[in-house]
C-alpha cells in the first residue's frame, strides 16, 4: 500500500542527479569537496560522514560521534563469501586518519550507538578508551563495551524515549528496528544481559536491539539519524525532523520503507542516504557503492523519494564534504 505523504511548506530545492545515474562502480555523486547546507540550516552544527551509518558532528561546544566504524576490515560480505567467524580487529591508524589525533582537539563528548553489529560498534570501545566521552547505547552495548575494556562510568544505557542534554544539543533516543534479510531474519540476533567473554569474532557482536537518535539544536532544527533500514512508526510519529538519514541495505524487504518513513516524519526537507558505501576496503574518493544489489536498492530508494516527496532535497554524503544540517 502506498501512503500519502503530508508536506510542510518546504523550500524548493533541487534533488540529486537522476537516480539512473547511480550505478556501481561509479559513485552516487560527483560533487566536489566543500560544505553543503540543508534548507534552513543556521550553521550551528557540521556533519561529516564517516561511512556506513557513521557521523562526526561538531557544534560550538560538542564533538559527537554516531556509529563510528573506521577500521573497515574484510568479512567477505561484498564478495559473496561472508564469514561470521571473521576476527575483530581495530586499526588505530585508520581511526586517527578519520578523526584526527586523540589529543585535546580530538576528545569526544559522546558516542551514540544505534546497534552493536561490528560495522556500527566495532571501533567504539577503542574510541571511548582513547578519546573519552560517554557511550550512549543499549543494555547489550553496555555489556559488550564492558567486556572490551570500557569503564562502566563511561557507558550510559538507553531504552528509547529518553531526552538527554549532551553539550549544546538535545539528544532523543528513539526505539527503532533493524532491517531484515530475504528470509525475514536479522543478522546475529540476540541481546546480552551480562558481561560476556571478550568478543573475538563479528558473530560475537549481536544486533542487541536498535535505536535511532534525534538531535535537536537550540534553534529547534532537528536531524533524525537511523542506523538500519526499518523503524517503528509509533516511535517516530510526531518527531517531524528537518533532516533524516536513510539507510539503504535491504530496504526493499521493509514494506513501503520510503513511503511510510517520509509519511510518519511529515516529509523532512532533506534526505541523506547512508550505509551504501563499500565498507570492507579503505575509503575511496569518491565513495564506491558496496555491490550491485546495494546500487539497485539505492537507485530505487532515491527514485521513490523524488516521487513521493518531490520538494525534498536528496543529499548524497561524501567522505570529503561537510554537511551543515542544523
Amino acid at each position: 500500500m502506498t501512503h500519502p505523504v503530508r508536506r510542510r511548506t518546504l523550500l524548493a530545492a533541487a534533488g540529486t542527479a537522476a537516480a539512473g545515474a547511480l550505478a556501481r562502480p561509479a559513485p552516487p555523486s560527483s560533487a566536489t569537496p566543500g560544505s553543503v547546507s540543508g534548507p534552513g540550516a543556521t550553521g550551528f552544527a557540521t556533519f561529516r560522514w564517516l561511512g556506513v551509518a557513521g557521523w562526526q558532528i561538531r557544534t560550538p561546544r560538542s564533538h559527537l560521534l554516531v556509529d563510528p566504524y573506521l577500521t573497515r576490515f574484510d568479512t567477505g560480505l561484498a564478495k559473496g563469501r561472508f564469514s561470521p567467524t571473521t576476527g575483530l580487529t581495530v586499526d588505530p591508524v585508520a581511526v586517527d586518519d578519520a578523526l584526527g589525533r586523540s589529543d585535546e582537539s580530538g576528545r569526544v563528548t559522546a558516542t551514540l550507538v544505534t546497534h552493536t553489529h561490528w560495522d556500527h560498534f566495532g571501533d567504539v570501545p577503542h574510541i571511548a578508551t582513547t578519546r573519552g566521552g560517554t557511550v550512549f547505547t543499549t543494555l547489550t552495548g553496555y555489556h559488550l563495551a564492558r567486556s572490551l575494556g570500557v569503564d562502566d562510568t563511561q557507558v550510559a544505557v538507553l531504552k528509547g524515549g529518553e531526552e538527554i542534554v549532551v553539550g549544546d544539543l538535545v539528544v532523543r533516543a528513539v526505539r527503532s528496528l533493524h532491517s531484515r534479510a530475504r528470509n525475514g531474519g536479522v543478522l546475529f540476533p540476540g541481546v546480552r544481559h551480562e558481561v560476556p567473554r571478550r568478543p573475538a569474532t563479528i558473530a560475537d557482536l549481536p544486533e542487541g536491539d536498535t535505536l535511532a537518535f534525534l538531535l535537536r539544536a537550540p534553534t529547534g532544527r532537528s536531524v533524525l539519524l537511523l542506523g538500519a533500514s526499518d523503524f517503528d512508526d509509533t516511535s517516530l510519529r510526531g518527531l517531524r525532523p528537518d533532516v533524516v538519514t536513510m539507510p539503504v541495505p535491504a530496504n526493499d524487504v521493509t514494506n513501503d520503507y520510503v513511503e511510510r518513513l517520509l509519511d510518519v516524519l511529515d516529509s523532512p526537507r532533506v534526505v541523506v542516504p547512508v550505509h551504501w558505501d563499500h565498507f570492507e576496503t579503505p575509503p575511496t574518493t569518491p565513495p564506491t557503492v558496496q555491490d550491485d544489489a546495494t546500487a539497485e536498492q539505492l537507485r530505487s530508494m532515491v527514485a521513490t523519494v523524488h516521487r513521493v516527496a518531490p520538494h525534498a532535497r536528496v543529499v548524497m554524503p561524501d567522505y570529503r564534504r561537510t554537511l551543515t544540517l542544523l
